[in-house]
This record gives structure tokens, C-alpha cells and sequence, in this order.
């Protein structure tokens, strides 16, 4: 990827019965998109087509292709990827529209791992409905990790705040005996490295928050924070990760004590996206870090409430595309700079013209 070509952005157009389209659409429709990327949208020109007319919106040329290497800059593009007699059904779940979510994942998870794409942006899926023989995760997290390698950092962010999560799709019931303190290490490391090569932040400062009320309370609440938390933080800093806590997670958020980190870890999922969405909820970005891909989606579910009424917002999936953009451009530029470090040499001031190579002792 060259700094002054377009960047190929490959698009999901997720649950089929959702606002995936809606928002795909909307923004689309502003053309200084194709001045920043090439845009693919994996999907249905059909499906489009019959969004279109449902929300009113004026047509707009779609060029259908067969591959990723046939896109054109300046267009939208499209690779269809189930076939015309594809029901919608706005609004409902059905099995239909999940197996439609998953050809367009699957075409486009192959594409990016064949250097087709620079980086995905998907839209939401339904869960429930997507489930197959093929498809058997509880998200876009768990089946990319497993589909392209890596260790996948579910990362929700904007402007603001960055918040990942130690633990994701998980009971209630299940979560503190996933709360190890090897995981959590692992994940700060994730988090310190994607913040340095993804956000551009050469010393990433990382709150770690408590996972019960009060941060235990000295074991009174919970004992987690001093038998788990605490040790890994420490082990964490060891190995040069500069985080910091555990922090009562109520306290911590309205307080606005998070203004002062570059990421926020949390030990579950709606520890850290309940007051992230409350604080961002039309302009966060969900990120998958920890990946040899890029991956990014908007912070919001299928909608299915208001799908095919023309209420959705597509600031969301903007900025998740900006996003994908910037995260690429970052990773590209920060693995030219790593890519040959100088070796650590000295000159013997006795010696005339002797260079000494210390990394061969």
C-alpha cells in the first residue's frame, strides 16, 4: 500500500434484515468517501437496489465485480455473494439473513487474508441467526481470531476513550472464573502494542479496572483485585507495560478519571461498553486488535426496531471506516520504522575507524 494510492476497504453488509444497509448507503452517498478510499461492499446490488427505493434515497451506480482486483477507484463497488432470490425481510431475524451475513464475512475475511483488501469494515450481525455448521462463535471476534490467526483484543473506541475487554461474550456466571491473571497480562500486551503500532502512541498509559464494587473492598466485596488483578498488573509492568489500578469502575468513569489514559481495560463486556456507549454511541468504533488484519465495525447491533424506517444514523460506520483507514496507514508506517532497527554499535575512541557490533555478544 503506497501513501498516495486508495486504500481498498472491503465492506460487510451484515444481517440483511438490519440497518447494515441503511447506514452502508448513507454514507456512501457522500463522494469525498472515494477521494479517501476504494470501497467493496460484499453484499447484494439487488439488496441495495430494494434498500434504496424502501428509504427513498436516489439511486447511484453500483459497480458489480467478481473480484477485489477488478475494483475501480472513484466508484462504489460490489461483489455479490448470495444470489437473486434472496428474501429480506426487514426488522425480523430469520436464518435466511443470517446465512447471508455469513457469505459476505467469509468472502471478505478470504480476500483480506489474500492482500485483495487493505481492511474490513462490518457491518452488525445477528448472533443468533448467523449460527451455522460453519459459523458456531459468539461474534465477529471469536470467528476472525480463529479465521486468520493471532490473538484477537476486542477494542471499542472514539476520539475520547479507548476500552478493551479482558473477557467478551461471556455469562454473567462465567466471568470471574475467566478473570486469570495470565490473561489479563496477555491482554495489556495486545492492548500496549495495537496502541502503539495502530493509534501511533509511542507510550501508551493503561487503566486496568477492578471486576467487583469499590475494587473489593480489601476482599470484603471480592477477593479477585488482590488474588488476580493486582499480581498481573505487576507482572504486566515488569515486562514494560505501563498500566496502572485496579480502579473501581463507577468511580472511575464518572469521575472523568479515564481523560488521563491512553486505554482503559475491562473484565467484562459491559463493564467497559455500557459507559463507553453512553459517553459515544454515535461515534464509536469497534476494533479488533491483536489480528494481522484490519478490522473495524460501528459500536450498534442490527436495529432491527427501526430497520427500513430511514431512522438510522451512519456517523457510526463513518467513523469506522475513517478508522480502518488511519489503523492501516498507522500499522503500514509503524512496521517500515521496526522493520530493520539499527544495531547497537559503539566507537572505540583508541582504535582508528572501528566499528563494534554488540548485538553478536
Amino acid at each position: 500500500m503506497e501513501e498516495n494510492s486508495n486504500i481498498k476497504i472491503g465492506i460487510t453488509h451484515g444481517d440483511i434484515n438490519g440497518i447494515g444497509y441503511e447506514v452502508i448507503l448513507k454514507m456512501l452517498d457522500d463522494n469525498r468517501i472515494l477521494e479517501l478510499c476504494t470501497p467493496i461492499i460484499y453484499g447484494s446490488a439487488k439488496i441495495a437496489s430494494f434498500y434504496r427505493k424502501a428509504l427513498g434515497m436516489p439511486q447511484q451506480q453500483l459497480n458489480q465485480i467478481k473480484d477485489a482486483s477488478e475494483a475501480r477507484d472513484g466508484v462504489i463497488n460490489i461483489i455479490n455473494v448470495v444470489g437473486e432470490d434472496c428474501k429480506v425481510e426487514p426488522g425480523q431475524n430469520t436464518r435466511e439473513a443470517g446465512s447471508a451475513a455469513f457469505a459476505a464475512l467469509e468472502k471478505a475475511v478470504t480476500d483480506v487474508r489474500g492482500d485483495k483488501l487493505d481492511a474490513i469494515v462490518t457491518a452488525p450481525i445477528n448472533k443468533d441467526n448467523i449460527q451455522s455448521e460453519l459459523f458456531t462463535f459468539p461474534g465477529h471476534t471469536e470467528y476472525l481470531e480463529a479465521s486468520v490467526g493471532g490473538k484477537a483484543l476486542m477494542v471499542l473506541f472514539n476520539r475520547d476513550v479507548r476500552v478493551a475487554l479482558v473477557t467478551t461474550h461471556l455469562p454473567i456466571s462465567k466471568i470471574s472464573e475467566n478473570i486469570t491473571a495470565e490473561r489479563i497480562v496477555e491482554k495489556l500486551k495486545i492492548f500496549r502494542d495495537s496502541l502503539r503500532s495502530d493509534f501511533a502512541i509511542v507510550r501508551p498509559r493503561i487503566a486496568v479496572l477492578a471486576l467487583n464494587p469499590h475494587a473489593g473492598e480489601n476482599g470484603l466485596l471480592g477477593t479477585e483485585e488482590q488474588e488476580v488483578i493486582i499480581p498481573a498488573i505487576k507482572t504486566a509492568q515488569e515486562q514494560g507495560v505501563s498500566c496502572y489500578g485496579p480502579y473501581a469502575a463507577d468511580g472511575f468513569f464518572g469521575s472523568g478519571q479515564f481523560k488521563h489514559f491512553d486505554g482503559i481495560l475491562a473484565m467484562y463486556h459491559d463493564q467497559g461498553l455500557a459507559p463507553f456507549k453512553t459517553m459515544a454511541m454515535d461515534s464509536g468504533v469497534n476494533f479488533t486488535a491483536g489480528l494481522p488484519i484490519v478490522r473495524t465495525s460501528p459500536d450498534h447491533g442490527t436495529g432491527y426496531d427501526i430497520a427500513g424506517q430511514g431512522k438510522a444514523s451512519e456517523q457510526s460506520m463513518r467513523e469506522a471506516l475513517y478508522a480502518a483507514i488511519d489503523i492501516a496507514r498507522n500499522r503500514e508506517r509503524h512496521n517500515e520504522m521496526t522493520a530493520n532497527p539499527l544495531r547497537r554499535q559503539y566507537f572505540d575512541k583508541s582504535k582508528d575507524n572501528v566499528v563494534l557490533d554488540l548485538t553478536k555478544e
